[in-house]
């Protein structure tokens, strides 16, 4: 197997591990106002869509210090990869919920991990096409433009649906755009709407 498919594979692994961990830190930190912008400091959306940028941002350094000298495509497609992750999570949490008219738990966290894995792929790909080279600056920008957007929104969101939290808000429109709740052991068996298990709430 060579060696950037070794890398994608980990980095999967990686980023579901260390993404999964990351959705009880802010809660085990005592609610720590730096840990905060890096991790979901509330069920919306917008938090949880940092579970996958950040962790793969981290895996991102060492996967491109070493093999960017074999791969010099490895930058652009690392941070396209990265982006369409993470922009992944809401288009396909709101495409299933939406056809069916509810969320499902299961498919939450297979949205979650159809992104992490597609995140991976692209980066494999455009890494050996070389597609995304001349969009390398492009790219760049608009991934520092998240970075910077996560940070600024985490305590000072604007008052669109992807940024609200269900936990402060049951109103029944809160009801149709939950958010993520990644194993939530004690939310499985709680009935919401005459469901049994109330989902990953995006």
């Amino acid at each position: 197997m060579e060696l950037l498919k070794k890398f994608a594979i980990a980095g999967i692994l990686f980023v579901l591990a260390t993404g999964t961990l990351a959705h009880f830190l802010y809660g085990w930190t005592g609610n720590n106002t730096i840990v905060g912008l890096f991790t979901p400091v509330n069920e919306s959306i917008w938090e949880h869509m940092k579970l996958l940028f950040f962790p793969m941002a981290v895996f991102s350094l060492p996967m491109n210090f070493l093999l960017k000298g074999k791969y010099p495509c490895i930058t652009s497609s690392l941070y396209f990869g990265m982006l369409a992750g993470t922009m992944l999570i809401p288009i396909l949490f709101y495409a299933y919920s939406y056809i069916l008219g509810k969320d499902i738990f299961i498919l939450d966290i297979a949205a979650y991990i159809i992104s992490t894995v597609t995140a991976f792929y692209l980066t494999y790909k455009f890494t050996l096409s070389c597609k995304l080279k001349p969009y390398s600056s492009l790219l760049l920008a608009l991934t520092i433009i998240f970075f910077l957007c996560f940070m600024f929104f985490t305590y000072q969101s604007p008052g669109l649906k992807i940024f609200a939290d269900p936990e402060k808000d049951r109103s029944p429109m809160a009801a149709v755009f939950p958010a993520f709740q990644l194993f939530h052991p004690q939310e499985l068996f709680r009935t919401s709407h005459c469901r049994l298990l109330p989902g990953w709430k995006l």
